[in-house]
């Protein structure tokens, strides 16, 4: 079995519970901005935010919209896309998210022990995220996973977004690490694993809904826990 040494961690989706968390804060949103009165069910705004969010994120990954324009975008769409008339949509309610979001603390079952575990045994673990600079920092302080990382790697530092192969060049550069001892662990089959397999890095996709699909990875677990099987 190969040897790793440095252990490469996406944040959301992967440690850090992005859909438990991001539901806590629109369902908190939902009742503060009292969006009921638009004739909405709380279902139909968290359900049409997520189909939103997820499009623009595919755009900002393909460098067609900025971080900017994802904020200022994703709730004016997706009220005005539920029929409520734009100025009726508070103006804050983007930059609420934003700053509410980061302090929720879920993460996926496993994730405290197995990173544990994982430093007790001597690896070296570091994170690698398209999140957003000033979000991810907070994130990490919320949930208690700062102390796991050495180096917390996102794409506005280095410049470029997974899966280009620049901000895994980057990564390697960062910590020293080589890509014959690192292993890359994510949940995005784009960005994670073919971005570190184009890179030339081992990948384990973290798949907990155990989707089905046909590529190749070097592993695939449904749990964190799983990693103690190889690592």
């Amino acid at each position: 079995m190969k040897a790793y040494r440095h252990l490469f961690f996406d944040l959301d989706h992967t440690l850090w519970d992005f859909e438990t968390n991001a539901n806590e804060t629109l369902r908190q949103l939902f009742a503060d901005y009292e969006l009921a009165r638009h004739g909405l069910s709380f279902e139909q705004f968290s359900q049409r935010y997520s189909e939103v969010n997820h499009a623009l994120w595919r755009l900002y990954q393909s460098n067609k919209v900025t971080q900017k324009q994802l904020r200022e975008v994703r709730f004016t769409r997706t009220l005005t896309r539920l029929g409520v008339a734009e100025a009726d949509i508070p103006a804050d309610i983007s930059q609420r998210f934003t700053s509410i979001l980061p302090l929720k603390a879920a993460v996926f079952p496993h994730t405290h022990e197995v990173l544990g575990y994982l430093k007790q045994k001597g690896y070296i673990l570091h994170l690698i995220t398209n999140g957003f600079e000033d979000v991810q920092h907070i994130k990490l302080a919320s949930s208690s996973l700062t102390p796991y990382f050495d180096e917390i790697i996102t794409s506005e530092a280095s410049g470029h977004l997974k899966p280009d192969p620049r901000m895994f060049a980057h990564a390697l550069e960062r910590t020293g690490a080589t890509a014959a001892e690192s292993l890359m662990i994510g949940d995005n089959l784009e960005c994670d694993v073919l971005g570190a397999y184009n890179a030339g890095i081992d990948q384990v996709y973290f798949n907990p809904e155990k989707r089905r699909h046909f590529a190749q990875t070097t592993y695939e677990i449904s749990s964190l826990d799983e990693l103690r099987a190889f690592l």
